[in-house]
């Protein structure tokens, strides 16, 4: 009985290993990665909001006094989701709840405000913005940084549920790996990136989308 054991032991922490090499992830050094925003649990839309609060009350729902805390995302007439922050050590979590968003820790430390959600969840919202639109970003102190959309990029993810795929421009077919995708998106001098999955077909992350917004 104790060698079965040994044996599963061994494999767990085998399949732990192939997992973060796979993935792009070290625990001392991590390696750039793009994470996955549309798997892991049954896909569906994310309930529609029936009345959006205006941006003053959501504010002050959401604000916790810490200045430099991102408490929350706002969109005039689409959504309003919190931000949550991802655990120490591990930049490819996602919250999968409903109305929320999870702040990109690779990317804050860029000084770029990466935004995560999955496209079953919240992320089915960004979907609807558009260039020009305007994205207020909320801190824990109840201030309001106010971005306009620039850009939208779509990639197909050549390897759709690997952080470290490499990727397909849907715009140029340029083929680009995923430090050089995350380069284009997380790095430069500071915006605002919002990322969600691509669904084609049955395969929920078969692509990425990306709406980046300069400050305001």
């Amino acid at each position: 009985m104790m060698n079965f054991f040994n044996k599963i032991t061994t494999k767990i922490i085998f399949l732990t290993v192939f997992l973060i090499s796979t993935t792009g992830y070290s625990f001392i050094n991590f390696e750039p990665v793009v994470p996955i925003t549309g798997t892991g649990l049954i896909s569906e839309a994310a309930a529609a909001q029936n009345e959006l609060p205006s941006i003053t009350d959501f504010a002050d729902r959401i604000k916790n006094g810490n200045a430099k805390t991102i408490r929350g995302v706002f969109v005039e007439d689409n959504f309003a989701l919190e931000v949550l922050q991802q655990p120490a050590g591990n930049p490819g979590f996602v919250s999968p709840a409903d109305e929320t968003a999870t702040q990109f820790g690779l990317a804050a430390k860029n000084n770029i405000t990466g935004l995560l959600a999955h496209n079953f969840a919240a992320g089915s919202y960004f979907f609807d913005l558009q260039l020009s639109d305007v994205v207020d970003i909320i801190y824990g102190d109840g201030s309001i940084q106010s971005y306009k959309i620039t850009k939208i990029k779509r990639y197909q993810a050549l390897s759709p549920r690997s952080a470290s795929s490499d990727f397909l421009d849907l715009e140029t077919n340029e083929k680009l790996s995923a430090a050089s995708l995350f380069g284009l998106v997380y790095t430069g001098s500071h915006h605002l990136t919002l990322q969600t999955c691509i669904q084609e077909g049955n395969e929920d992350s078969w692509g990425r989308l990306f709406i980046i917004a300069e400050p305001i």
